[in-house]
């Protein structure tokens, strides 16, 4: 990334920490033995791993023997709920929402042409879905609940320990899509009450390629993944061992900074959306006001296109994104945008600025100068806007 670059796209995707890198280094070059093999190389390389398993129960209070790595956060959404509603036979009902990960909604998706039945439930229009609709939806053969900590696209949180809690007193497993809150919040499993959870380490200073599903012990769950008996039998594969090493050291990272972290970027943020409220008419924020990730500034701009918008930052060297406002090269509006209600003539102008560690306010001030000039300009050519 040119020095001059500004990388306002840490929801995508973060680069791997300094620390992170030199603690991986040793197990990419003269430590590379299979954990799997009883030599003193291969045992070096499993006891790696056990370190690894065991720093990252300590920050998710739980067992070592509850926590599975896996080579992403979609990796383990899958593991967990496919495990889960398979793991009893025969077919049952699920509970999801409409703004769940596509990781999410595409698993469900598979789950149901096999025959169970699913339960998308709407949000409010701050992407908050109502615990009592969740309880109103539990039926007798109701399997599993999936509620995703944090949005990925707008930010919101949804109120996971409630959640949890009703799925606890019927009986029913929780799993939460914690890819996104890692970092920012605790995924402490006791305080969550969560029987599964899915993690991913590029969210948060790790190398993409790695993740980590927690699994409440006692848990039944089916395989995904056949071979050997690797991970408690869970995920069959010789063990990734660098990036396992790697994603411990940013979780643990991560947690130890999360309040100054937290401080940080909420104050960005807020600079943020401040900043481009006041100087871009017909301009409005996506998701919750206050309950969102501290990272987070997701904003619509009535009557324009999204990549025009992000072309424009492009060619300033800003890289954002438009929070999947798009899909791929349709011009379909993201689900997400759609289940909170975002008008049409918003809807296609929005886009998502995810600040990190490294964001300063001169990077937030170069955004201010840049950004609003732009989407005037789109503005005064679009015959929505100049309308209103």
């Amino acid at each position: 990334m040119p020095s001059e670059a500004v990388y306002m796209d840490h929801a995508a995707t973060t680069g791997v920490h300094p620390e992170v890198l030199e603690a991986m280094l040793p197990y990419l070059g003269p430590q590379y033995g299979n954990p799997s093999s009883a030599h003193q190389l291969g045992q070096a390389a499993r006891r790696a791993v056990s370190d690894a398993r065991e720093r990252v129960a300590q920050v998710l209070r739980c067992s070592p023997s509850e926590i599975t790595f896996t080579s992403c956060g979609t990796e383990s959404i899958n593991l967990g709920i496919k495990g889960i509603m398979k793991a009893a036979g025969g077919t049952g009902h699920i509970i999801t929402t409409a703004i769940e990960h596509h990781a999410v909604l595409h698993t469900v998706e598979q789950l149901e042409r096999e025959g169970h039945e699913v339960s998308v439930l709407p949000v409010s229009p701050e992407g908050i879905v109502d615990p009592e609709q969740v309880s109103a939806a539990i039926r007798p053969d109701t399997r599993l609940i999936s509620v995703m900590y944090a949005n990925n696209e707008i930010g919101t949180l949804q109120p996971v320990q409630t959640i949890a809690q009703i799925a606890r007193d019927r009986d029913v497993a929780f799993h939460s899509d914690c890819v996104q809150a890692a970092g920012a919040l605790s995924i402490d499993v006791q305080d969550l009450g969560v029987t599964s959870l899915a993690l991913s380490g590029h969210k948060f200073y790790a190398p993409k390629g790695v993740g980590i599903m927690y699994l409440r012990e006692g848990t039944m769950i089916e395989t995904q993944q056949q071979g050997g008996g690797q991970e408690h039998g869970n995920r069959a594969g010789t063990e990734n061992v660098p990036y396992i090493v790697g994603i411990a050291v940013a979780l643990e990272r991560a947690h130890v900074r999360r309040d100054a972290y937290n401080a940080h970027c909420a104050a960005l943020r807020d600079l943020l959306l401040d900043g481009l409220l006041r100087a871009v008419p017909h301009s409005r924020v996506n998701g919750h006001q206050t309950k969102r990730l501290p990272n987070n500034a997701h904003l619509s701009f009535r009557g324009v296109e999204a990549q025009a918008i992000l072309m424009g930052l492009d060619l300033k060297s800003i890289y954002a994104s438009s929070g999947s406002a798009c899909v791929s090269a349709s011009l379909e509006p993201s689900h997400v945008l759609t289940a909170i209600g975002v008008p049409r003539d918003y809807i296609y102008g929005s886009v998502r600025l995810s600040v990190g560690e490294a964001t300063t306010r001169e990077h937030v001030a170069r955004v201010l100068n840049y950004l609003p000039p732009l989407v005037r300009r789109l503005q005064a050519l679009s015959p929505v806007a100049a309308a209103s």
